[in-house]
């Protein structure tokens, strides 16, 4: 147990916007400009502590633990390392960035002052969870997270869609609260201790009999918060939520069950069935949202989907042991996407102002096929100086054979828009600046984070997932690569309308909701 001084900081900055639980939102819709001038600088400060803490973490060089008061099991503690540290950081850029645009966003709405409440109560939920050093207070965090969550959801409570999407969350979120409260027991009953330093150091002695079965339960709360296949239905309907909601949840919340396995992966991998489980649902989700995206014609459902399938993929790379690359992914998606839906109002003007798109020319089989190779040989040309020669384990077989699938549709891209040599070099210069660009990128991360995450552990179930996922992205990748023509096809009409509709899944989990009397329930 460290000193509680280096602990204060990231305590402090989980404080302000959990200081709106005091506000009375009658009070706030009264005073609303007040509401969100309180509420951004609130943000900011927090932003400020952390950043202020992951230097100070910098300085120390080790992490931070401290217990300031316990009852029972449960225990406010913080356990703050580098994991802690960047999305810490993370979160609270998000929640300044979504609660600056909210003001302009939703000014003149009478109910402003409610939501710039709930806001804020969101995202100091989210960074209490991030801080928490204690199962019981993570739990807490956790739930309080859905809860303040879903006030945002039902903002417009005469939006039919938007209430149906809400409460269908609302059911799938507390399936996940079951599965973290009975993660919490069993953790409770095996070790005696919630704390996570003697949780981790305990479990790092031997697997005891309740290991197996905490990774599972550990997994299936990760992806029921994850919106993994079939549980997704409810993130693309809740495109009814305002703009700012949909940045924060897309670009902050939804990483929950991400964080969730990468902050306890060193008892997750104790449970190795477990962690297959998770690489294959996160297989088929992602590749399930690639091809629902595709289909889409609103911008907004589009971004939705494809967050399902960025989850899909992240909880991929946890199945796979490369939590140092799902955390880098955490960061990259969460950037993106807050970005993508806090400016996609924009994106019509954008393309107007940009005009009809340039002709391309189909390179045929052999097009197709050369840029395939040629990324192949990049991928190569890059790992095997380094000694990370792509076959060595699953999950650098599945990531590399997965990156060089997209630097083929990178190159295919550049030289359909222009021929000549000179084009032809310029797409591999610049498919080679990636690839470098990419396990650089890798290596930071894994530097960065050793020793806050377990190593990847062995199973024989991986290889094969390992293997099939990359192929399957490869023929999702294929129809880029089709001429426009064959979209006219009866198959392809066929295959176009079930994907729009995202192959019925989302109908049913309608038709089972209303069934079991849950669509009328919050």
């Amino acid at each position: 147990m460290s000193s509680p001084l280096p602990a204060i900081l990231p305590l402090l900055a989980v404080l302000p916007p959990l200081l709106a639980l005091f506000v009375p939102a009658t009070l706030a819709n009264r005073f609303p400009l007040a509401a969100g001038r309180l509420a951004g600088a609130a943000m900011l400060l927090s932003l400020g502590l952390a950043l202020v803490a992951a230097l100070e973490l910098a300085v120390l060089g080790r992490p931070v633990h401290h217990e300031f008061l316990a009852v029972g099991p449960a225990a406010l503690t913080v356990y703050f390392d580098v994991v802690t540290a960047i999305m810490l950081v993370l979160v609270a850029f998000l929640g300044a960035a979504v609660t600056a645009f909210s003001r302009h966003y939703l000014a003149g709405d009478a109910h402003q002052g409610r939501f710039f409440k709930g806001l804020a109560l969101t995202v100091g939920s989210v960074l209490l969870l991030i801080v928490s050093g204690n199962l019981a207070m993570f739990t807490l965090a956790w739930i309080a997270t859905s809860l303040s969550l879903h006030q945002l959801l039902t903002f417009y409570p005469d939006r039919p869609a938007a209430l149906l999407a809400a409460r269908k969350k609302y059911v799938f979120s507390r399936l996940g609260d079951l599965c973290l409260l009975a993660a919490l027991f069993v953790a409770w009953q095996q070790f005696g201790t919630l704390d996570y330093a003697k949780l981790f150091a305990e479990a790092a002695d031997g697997v005891g009999a309740g290991l197996p079965t905490l990774g599972f339960l550990l997994v299936a709360g990760a992806i029921l918060k994850s919106a993994q296949f079939p549980f997704h239905g409810w993130l693309p309907d809740t495109m009814e939520t305002p703009t700012p909601v949909s940045a924060l949840m897309h670009a902050g919340i939804i990483n929950a069950g991400g964080f969730l396995v990468i902050r306890f992966s060193p008892l997750v991998t104790l449970s190795p069935a477990a962690l297959d489980l998770l690489a294959a649902v996160g297989a088929i989700t992602a590749l399930f949202g690639s091809v629902v995206m595709i289909t889409q014609t609103s911008i907004k459902r589009t971004l939705a989907f494809s967050t399902v399938a960025q989850m899909g993929f992240m909880m991929l790379q946890c199945g796979l042991g490369a939590f140092a690359l799902a955390l880098l992914h955490i960061v990259a998606h969460s950037l993106y996407k807050a970005h993508a839906f806090l400016s996609s109002g924009g994106v019509i003007a954008q393309m107007r102002a940009a005009g009809s798109p340039p002709a391309r020319l189909h390179p045929g089989l052999p097009g197709v096929l050369g840029a395939f190779a040629v990324a192949v040989l990049l991928v190569l040309a890059v790992t095997l100086p380094l000694g990370a020669a792509p076959w060595g384990d699953p999950a650098r077989f599945a990531l590399s054979f997965i990156l060089a699938i997209a630097l083929a549709q990178l190159l295919w891209n550049w030289w359909t828009l222009a021929g000549g040599a000179a084009s032809l070099f310029a797409g591999v210069a610049v498919a080679l600046g990636v690839c470098v660009l990419s396990f650089g990128l890798h290596a930071g991360a894994q530097w960065l984070v050793n020793g806050s995450v377990a190593a990847a552990p062995s199973s024989a179930v991986l290889w094969p997932i390992a293997i099939l996922t990359p192929l399957a992205f490869l023929l999702v990748a294929a129809r880029v690569f089709l001429p426009p023509s064959w979209v006219s096809t009866r198959l392809g009409r066929a295959l176009f309308v079930h994907a729009y509709n995202g192959f019925y899944v989302n109908t049913f989990a309608n038709r089972l909701l209303h069934a079991l009397r849950l669509s009328k329930s919050a």
